[in-house]
């Protein structure tokens, strides 16, 4: 009896939690949508499972060393870690006083705790390697730098207003979370505003850049929230089309693109590098000299095909080892995804409108539709404008 005893307290589903329960539900949810009706499957997949994985009771394989340190609830171990950080040796002021503390002394408390004999799970190490060190996103846009062809753009240069004006989205979250926050209904601090607020860019590697430097306990709830509402896009952009554009605007036809040369195409990642690297980082631009260029086929379909398809494995299983229930089931994963709603609603009408004040000072009418695609969910956001 003792033996059954003992064999029954080492199963997993004898320490299931609550909390696991639920995010194993979620894990199973993202993984239905990217098999049985193929939204974001490339991410979504290794992102639900990756939470199958990060939610199995006991197994660890999300923690870091210093988080299984925790877990394990030795108190002689609690005691040294809690002496280091001058608080109270409990896991919970442990771990409050680790959120204030700044990133060198939290890689002193993880060095002690592999000292003290534990090791991370896998997917901490990938998510360390992969999204700590902010390396899987950049090769990320390099691989969509290398597919992206900007020749309708550099053809017809006001386009680019519409994509800017899309941009309003990010700016109503930012702001919208920081009202949530000032009026005490869900505390949201201004990194953390920021980070939600790029959901509304549209752009899952950004989002999970940005979210992984800003505000990496919402990775999570962002990546879920972003990539959730791009697979949505056909739902949400539609309506809010129709209610902004007449039927006679939506039936406007454009004229013909100039043919774009050779060499405007090559000088355009270059100078657009030249324009922006003080603020954003160049390996979309590399990406797109690649494809151009013509001089390293082989390396542009390497960062196309193989390349990029072996980083997003590693990042979906990265932003799944966050996908643990006290990180994602709080009051602020609720805020997050109302949010990102509302960023895309606002981001998609103000591409729209941006086409319609364009066409007030131009001959060479704009359709109003193709402002939603302003709204970087690619390619979706281009095909619901088709």
């Amino acid at each position: 009896m003792e033996s059954l005893n003992a064999l029954l307290q080492g199963m997993g589903l004898m320490h299931l939690g609550a909390g696991q329960a639920i995010m194993l539900l979620v894990s199973l949810l993202l993984l239905w949508l990217a098999i049985a009706k193929k939204f974001e499957p490339l991410l979504l997949l290794p992102i639900g499972f990756g939470g199958l994985l990060s939610n199995i009771p006991e197994a660890g394989m999300a923690l870091t060393a210093l988080e299984s340190l925790l877990a394990h609830h030795d108190a002689g171990q609690l005691a040294v870690i809690a002496a280091k950080l001058n608080c109270a040796p409990d896991v919970h002021a442990i771990k409050e006083a680790l959120a204030l503390a700044l990133p060198s002394v939290q890689s002193q408390m993880e060095n002690l705790a592999v000292d003290m004999g534990y090791t991370p799970g896998v997917l901490a190490l990938f998510y360390k390697v992969a999204i700590g060190s902010g390396v899987a996103p950049l090769v990320i846009f390099m691989g969509v730098g290398a597919m992206t062809d900007f020749g309708p753009l550099l053809a017809n240069p006001r386009t680019l207003l519409l994509g800017a004006a899309a941009q309003f989205g990010i700016f109503a979250t930012v702001l919208g979370a920081l009202t949530l926050n000032y009026f005490g209904l869900i505390s949201f601090t201004l990194p953390q505003a920021a980070a939600i607020g790029i959901i509304g860019g549209a752009d899952g590697p950004t989002a999970i850049y940005l979210s992984g430097k800003l505000a990496p306990e919402l990775l999570g709830a962002i990546a879920v929230a972003a990539y959730s509402y791009m697979a949505l896009v056909p739902l949400i952009q539609p309506p809010i089309m129709r209610a902004l554009t007449s039927e006679k605007e939506r039936k406007i036809r454009m004229v013909q693109l100039r043919t774009v040369s050779k060499r405007e195409k090559i000088l355009f990642p270059v100078v657009l590098l030249l324009l922006v690297a003080l603020l954003l980082p160049g390996m979309f631009c590399f990406g797109n000299l690649m494809r151009e260029s013509g001089v390293v086929e082989r390396l542009s379909d390497t960062v196309q095909n193989g390349l990029i398809n072996i980083v997003t494995i590693f990042l979906g299983l990265s932003v799944g080892a966050k996908l643990v229930a006290d990180k994602l089931l709080q009051p602020q994963t609720l805020g997050i995804l109302l949010l990102g709603v509302v960023a895309f609603g606002i981001g998609t009408a103000a591409g729209v409108l941006m086409a319609k004040l364009l066409n007030l000072c131009s001959k060479n009418k704009i359709n109003p539709l193709i402002g939603s695609a302003g709204v970087s969910a690619v390619p979706m956001a281009a095909r619901v404008s088709n």
